[in-house]
């Protein structure tokens, strides 16, 4: 994945939060494949072609947070594979870990959105059905980290 890479349907409407996650996922891709460190990246991600667009706060949080929590984020994801971290393509992995991370740091973000951005992520960026199997994944999970605000939506 490029970090030029533009959104498989470039809209006006998107969000600057909705900018930054694309822009961490993109960073948190290039640490899963190249183990680079994330200052690095963040810098080269921070050139990119409308970055200033995107909330950069967000981003901040998302991409040094996801990196640095990194073991403890996997460690409440695997659970809920249907195969090793390991067989995972890396957008999926990606996505999985800025949506565990909003689920467990961001309350304000509803649990409903949480998900559904990293769908959308993993839609524009991942393979065919990728979108689906992070969207079951982090369903169960959001069950697990958000059971008081699901259960306050019934």
């Amino acid at each position: 994945m490029n970090t030029k890479t533009q959104h498989a349907n470039p809209s006006k409407s998107r969000s600057p939060r909705h900018r930054a996650r694309e822009f961490a996922l993109q960073g948190i891709y290039q640490w899963l494949l190249n183990h680079e460190d994330v200052a690095v990246i963040d810098a080269h991600i921070r050139q990119a072609h409308g970055f200033d667009k995107s909330d950069k706060e967000h981003f901040d949080a998302l991409i040094y947070g996801s990196i640095k929590d990194v073991a403890n984020l996997r460690a409440v994801i695997a659970p809920l594979l249907d195969r090793p971290l390991a067989e995972l393509s890396p957008v999926e992995h990606a996505a999985l870990l800025i949506g565990a991370f909003e689920l467990k740091n961001h309350l304000e973000i509803p649990y409903r959105v949480v998900i559904n951005e990293a769908v959308e992520l993993t839609k524009s960026f991942g393979g065919i059905d990728g979108h689906k199997y992070v969207n079951g994944v982090l369903d169960k999970l959001s069950a697990q980290l958000r059971r008081t605000e699901i259960d306050g939506g019934k």
